[in-house]
């Protein structure tokens, strides 16, 4: 098994190949798009991994020696919620069908483009986080965030944000206390694969304190960890 750690706050994504050479590759690019990539190349080794480093995603193979990986889908689901994505050679409905009843988030049939897989691997972990539940009420909140209007409240009062700045408060808000590096924020903030570099975060967390205290005599609440990143210190926003 090979770990290459990239951020300590970057998610974790255990990558389950019997192919090294294939494992790898998705490391690579899992890297480079600042993911916190582990790579398991047999069966028989996942379950005791999951319940020991729980991941943030799982890449699952099905054709793997020792436990295979419907039956590793289906023990998984026992005791964890995380996302899962098949990725293999068998493209029979039935195979794809089977591994989304026990418990799949998506699947991806070989052979397939690396930037793809990462894609996706965006797409669910933003899709996961959004679905997690929230602790307070609209009424008892301050923020209110309508991801249907794409559209963000302070105190009642309307905030303009820029799309990048609308997910950027979504981030930070629905974890209070977290503190986000830049470069997992950029994960968030950008679907596409633009040159930007971590730096482009501080700008927009200029404008975005600057347009929440304009309506507040309270300091922002997005606090700057100094070397690390940023957190948001107030109760976690309610997404409507």
């Amino acid at each position: 098994m090979t770990e290459i750690p990239v951020d300590d706050l970057a998610p974790r994504i255990l990558i389950v190949e019997d192919e090294p050479k294939l494992g790898q590759l998705l490391i690579d690019y899992l890297r480079a798009a600042n993911y916190n990539p582990a790579l398991i190349t047999h069966g028989d080794q996942v379950l005791s991994y999951v319940r020991q480093t729980p991941p943030d995603l799982i890449l699952l193979d099905l054709m793997l020696p020792g436990m295979d990986g419907l039956s590793l889908c289906r023990e998984i689901r026992r005791f964890s919620e995380v996302p899962m994505v098949i990725v293999t050679a068998k493209i029979e409905e039935i195979d794809r069908l089977l591994g989304l009843e026990l418990g799949a988030d998506d699947y991806i049939c070989k052979p397939y483009s690396p930037r793809e897989v990462v894609a996706r691997v965006k797409t669910i972990l933003r899709r996961y986080k959004q679905t997690q539940p929230l602790s307070l009420p609209p009424e008892n909140n301050p923020l209110v965030i309508n991801e249907g209007r794409f559209q963000a409240s302070w105190r009642g009062k309307i905030l303009d944000l820029t799309p990048v700045e609308f997910r950027l408060l979504k981030t930070l808000s629905c974890e209070p206390g977290k503190v986000f590096s830049r470069e997992v924020l950029l994960n968030y903030l950008y679907d596409d694969y633009r040159v930007v570099t971590d730096r482009t975060i501080d700008t927009h967390i200029k404008n975005l304190r600057r347009k929440l205290e304009a309506l507040d005599n309270e300091p922002s609440f997005i606090r700057a960890v100094y070397g690390i990143g940023y957190r948001w210190e107030a109760s976690p926003s309610t997404l409507l």
